[in-house]
């Protein structure tokens, strides 16, 4: 009933493999490999590709991976007994050879081993699922020993035993008499008349005192307020018109903004990573010495050292109470808890069994490890270059389309023309379509943006580089995204940049505006704009966002999301972890990073300096 089971190195060699079925499994397989063991979601455990389950063990101590596959429909209870047992069985049998080269391991016999150890699985997994309780006939249950005599009687002393009633005894003092202004509770009319009188007095006293003491708002009078003569003379905006005035602005804006031109510069925080930085402690088995600290006595210094000499292997009690404080650091340091808690599972799996080195802890290990998996995680499995991208679309004679989403006030239209300054700056011709046609504003945010950026490169380029497209409000988003791409096709523009409306991931009407749009225009790009202040909330944008774009886009391979744009960027200090929670929920690499609010203020993530700011205490 299995259709695979495999067993290969992590450096890729195939040391066995058993196929059931005559269909090739090599893409699940693969599916595997990047998606799970290169991804850092070792601690999960399973992994469905297609219509195939399969389930993976690591042996970190001989760098082994085992994994067993079957159709995803079937119930098999002994898979994982089956599992563990034949890495056992294949560890005891060839840990000699496994040290010393795999490719000289003869598994000859090995065949052999793994059907009898199939077959006994199976047949005691079909004796468990046949194996039932025996009922019980009536003569041989309790109720058949019963009587009606047995029962009649046993009610008869039930009646005989049951306590007599005691009659109710009347109460030794009557209640009390009503009061005399009272009349069954209520009060007489004299005093009723007297005390409606004093609460009418009362209430219009009150009502007149705040007549009296209500002050009247009154308006405010501003100082050098200025009338509409002179608003002429202070608008400033329209940099185009001629004259020496303009022309001085214009070099005066210029003078503000460094050139972008070729690919953007990586995000380092400054801080440079050094052994001498203060790690997480993780178990309080580093032993730190300082100038002050006391002379250790040789019996307290040996067993320092004897915790520290390596060649003992790491057991998942050992490694727990480390990885317990690194999950606690994670979480502070803003990743969300569900992903800090998938990561450092899947760091126990791949420590679990390896020997602990020379002179290290377990902390130094956990934390060698996490900061290897965090750098593995954020780098992109496939790299992203919309520069050469666009330039391959130029020579195809057709637009360049890049699609920004993302939930509201995160910053889609700033980032949006920091990255068509970044095309101005490379000589790409760029076409803004103003699909955020919910938004009061957006329109005019976008057209600012374009006078900008054209007022910057006016003295640098002949021609006009970024161009606004729009229809206004209340239009289909969809529709306005086909004509801009149909509009940049007929006049050579290389880039479109489509701007959305934003929206949260539970509004299910605007979810399936944005996929429509997406399904309709099939863009070159589907960029996800994203804050890095956010820490939980980023599992639940980024999950019901790609849900909803699979969900609502009625296609059989629906154009999920592609990048992230992670935005505030600079204001976060060393909380970096919406950056962790980002790319490991989505799988794909974080584009750009905006670090300010200029159109300079853009930059490429640089994994290294980001982990280093992560795992700093």
């Amino acid at each position: 009933m299995l259709d695979l089971f495999t067993i290969f190195s992590k450096g890729g060699i195939v040391l066995w493999c058993f196929q059931g079925t005559a269909q090739s499994l090599t893409s699940s397989v693969n599916a595997l490999i990047k998606s799970v063991i290169l991804q850092e979601r070792g601690g999960l455990g399973s992994f469905t590709h297609e219509s195939l389950s399969m389930k993976y063990k690591l042996d970190n101590e001989f760098e082994l991976v085992f994994v067993i596959g079957y159709q995803n429909f079937l119930q098999l209870s002994y898979v994982d007994k089956f599992l563990n047992d034949i890495q056992m069985e294949f560890r005891n049998r060839y840990k000699d050879e496994l040290h010393k080269n795999l490719l000289c391991l003869n598994l000859d016999g090995f065949t052999d081993l793994f059907h009898q150890k199939l077959k006994a699985c199976e047949k005691s997994a079909q004796t468990e699922k046949t194996r039932f309780v025996v009922m019980k006939t009536f003569d041989e249950s309790v109720k058949s020993q019963k009587t009606v005599a047995s029962m009649i009687e046993k009610k008869k002393d039930d009646k005989k035993t049951a306590p007599k009633k005691e009659p109710l005894k009347p109460l030794a003092t009557p209640p009390a008499s009503p009061p005399t202004n009272q009349i069954n509770g209520v009060s007489s009319p004299s005093k009723l008349k007297k005390f409606s009188k004093m609460n009418a007095e009362k209430k219009s006293s009150s009502t007149d005192s705040k007549v009296a003491g209500k002050k009247v708002k009154e308006g405010r009078t501003w100082g050098n307020g200025g009338s509409m003569k002179d608003a002429k003379d202070l608008d400033f905006s329209d940099v185009t018109q001629n004259g020496d005035d303009a022309n001085k602005a214009v070099v005066d804006v210029d003078e503000r903004y460094d050139s972008m031109a070729g690919q953007l510069k990586e995000y380092d925080d400054g801080r440079q990573s050094s052994s001498d930085d203060d790690d997480v402690d993780g178990g309080g088995e580093e032993v730190k010495t300082t100038m002050t600290t006391k002379k250790k006595s040789a019996f307290g210094l040996f067993d320092g050292l004897k915790n520290l000499v390596g060649s003992k292997v790491l057991t998942k009690k050992d490694i727990e109470p480390a990885m317990e404080k690194m999950k606690d650091h994670l979480i502070a340091k803003n990743v969300a808890a569900e992903i800090a808690g998938n990561l450092c599972e899947s760091v126990i799996t791949k420590l679990e069994g390896k020997v602990l080195g020379t002179f290290k802890t377990v902390a130094s290990t956990v934390k060698q490890a996490l900061e290897e998996s965090c750098v593995q995680l954020l780098t992109p499995r496939k790299r992203i270059d919309i520069l050469r991208d666009a330039l391959d679309a130029q020579a195809k004679r057709k637009p360049y389309v890049v699609v920004f989403c993302g939930v509201n006030g995160v910053g889609k239209s700033t980032n949006l023309a920091k990255i068509c300054y970044w095309l101005i700056e490379n000589n790409l011709r760029v076409l803004i379509a103003a699909c955020d046609t919910f938004r009061a504003g957006a329109v005019e945010q976008l057209r600012t943006h374009c006078r900008k950026l054209n007022a910057i490169h006016h003295s640098k380029k002949e021609q006009i580089m970024a161009h606004l497209y729009e229809k206004g409000y209340g239009k289909d988003a969809a529709g306005v995204a086909m004509e801009a791409i149909n509009y940049a096709r007929d006049f050579h523009f290389d880039v479109v940049l489509v701007d959305t409306a934003g929206r949260m991931q539970g509004n299910e009407p605007l979810m399936k505006s944005l996929a429509k749009l997406i399904k309709w225009n099939q863009p070159d790009l589907v960029l996800f704009v994203g804050e890095a202040l956010v820490g939980n909330d980023a599992v639940d944008q980024l999950v019901k966002f790609n849900q909803a774009l699979a969900d609502f886009s009625d296609a059989d391979d629906p154009h999920l999301i592609d990048g992230i744009v992670l935005t505030k960027f600079d204001t976060i200090d060393d909380k970096v972890g919406a950056a962790i929670s980002m790319t490991y929920i989505t799988g794909q690499p974080i584009v750009f990073v905006g670090t300010g609010q200029t159109y300079c203020d853009l930059k490429n993530l640089n994994a290294r300096s980001v982990v280093h700011s992560l795992l700093k205490s």
